[in-house]
């Protein structure tokens, strides 16, 4: 018999060519009078903000314009916001971009109801009180953290990031408009889709995986087998940047309620590390962690080759799962993903940053039981580019 299910994930969810076009009507059913509108000064120099002021002045909403926040979000980023914030007498949060201004927002708006530093807030459900009401628009098809219930803040006196799991930091208010994404570059959507990629993918072979997140992970990955090429070679395709807010949505909404695994955990590190974009270092490790993961349910990895269109048919578990692996270092490939010695990585840092990756909170939910030397071996086969098996048995 099946456990109960707790589900998560925004009341109201808007998303379609458009969709920005509603977030007045929204704001007002929240009651609220002064907007606090959280993003980054790339979004406000490029007029994806005035987009969205455009529909508050229209509405006739009073807003205040805090674009400090800076890629992977730091404590002194949020615990700033959070000061201007108050300052302003604001009473709800608007956030506007990817995965940082989101990951902020939801930090300043956690802060404000609770109190305290937010380095407190690590791990799991810290915090006592709701947010402040967040209207969460994103602008990028693959961090989905305006529908999840997590967040991450890189703690820059330690050199890590924190990862939040925490219903109380969930959006009110979920906006997806894919016109919003057009014209973004085309390594920036590389990125951001093969991390959508890589949620959905790891929700749906992660232990806490259930037949809700599966429906919604394997969907997910179709859909941006079919629509992620497409976005990357033209950044003006409505359709394929339709097809790719889609699949980071559902992909959110499936690993916010089922977890992740050690992709995440140790794309965490890099980040902190090396400052290296979230998306990019899920697209560097991924084919790597799935090649060790793939022998603890390769039946889950035909069906990921078959989402992405390769023909199993017949094949044993295993070919079939080595099948899914070669997809997803082709993508890798066609879309430019840097290798692991092209980027600031240094080899000599790999015990400290496995040590890190076995403390993170998205190590538990990884398929396959890992240790900090299967960290290791990990990290030394994507910087080597070889076989995960080869360099865990070069050191046997």
């Amino acid at each position: 018999m099946e456990n109960v299910r707790r589900i998560y994930w925004p009341a109201i969810n808007l998303i379609g060519p458009g969709a920005i076009g509603e977030i007045g009507v929204e704001i007002k059913k929240l009651g609220l009078k002064k907007i606090f509108l959280v993003t980054d000064r790339v979004l406000r120099a490029v007029g994806v903000v005035q987009k969205v002021t455009d529909v508050l002045e229209a509405a006739g909403l009073p807003y205040v314009v805090f674009d400090d926040v800076k890629p992977n979000p730091t404590c002194k980023n949020v615990h700033d916001g959070l000061e201007v914030f108050r300052d302003s007498n604001c009473d709800g949060i608007l956030s506007v971009g990817g995965g940082s201004p989101q990951d902020a927002a939801k930090a300043i708006g956690l802060l404000h109801t609770n109190g305290g530093d937010i380095v407190a807030y690590e791990g799991i459900g810290k915090s006592v009180h709701k947010s402040v009401p967040i209207v969460a628009v994103n602008t990028t098809a693959g961090t989905a953290s305006e529908v999840t219930i997590n967040y991450v803040i890189t703690d820059e006196v330690r050199k890590i990031k924190m990862v939040m799991v925490d219903p109380n930091s969930l959006a009110s208010v979920a906006v997806n408009d894919p016109e919003l994404m057009v014209q973004k570059p085309a390594g920036l959507t590389a990125a951001t889709g093969m991390d959508a990629l890589t949620h959905a993918l790891e929700a749906y072979i992660t232990k806490g995986a259930f037949r809700l997140s599966d429906t919604l992970a394997l969907e997910a990955i179709r859909l941006v087998g079919e629509s992620l090429e497409a976005a990357v070679a033209d950044g003006t395709d409505l359709e394929a940047r339709s097809g790719m807010a889609w699949a980071s949505y559902i992909a959110g909404l499936s690993f916010s309620n089922c977890g992740l695994g050690i992709v995440h955990s140790m794309a965490h590190q890099l980040g902190s590390e090396y400052d290296l974009p979230h998306g990019v270092a899920n697209a560097i490790l991924l084919p790597y962690v799935q090649e060790f993961n793939a022998v603890a349910c390769p039946e889950k990895f035909r069906n990921i080759a078959k989402a992405l269109g390769k023909d199993v048919a017949g094949l044993p578990e295993e070919e079939a799962a080595t099948a899914a692996i070669e997809v997803l270092k082709g993508l890798a490939e066609k879309l430019h993903i840097p290798k692991l010695s092209a980027t600031t990585f240094d080899p000599a840092d790999i015990d400290k940053l496995a040590a890190q990756a076995m403390a993170d909170v998205c190590t538990g939910g990884n398929p396959r039981t890992v240790t900090v030397d299967d960290i290791k071996a990990i990290y030394r086969a994507a910087y080597k580019d070889v076989s995960v098996f080869e360099e865990m048995e070069a050191v046997l």
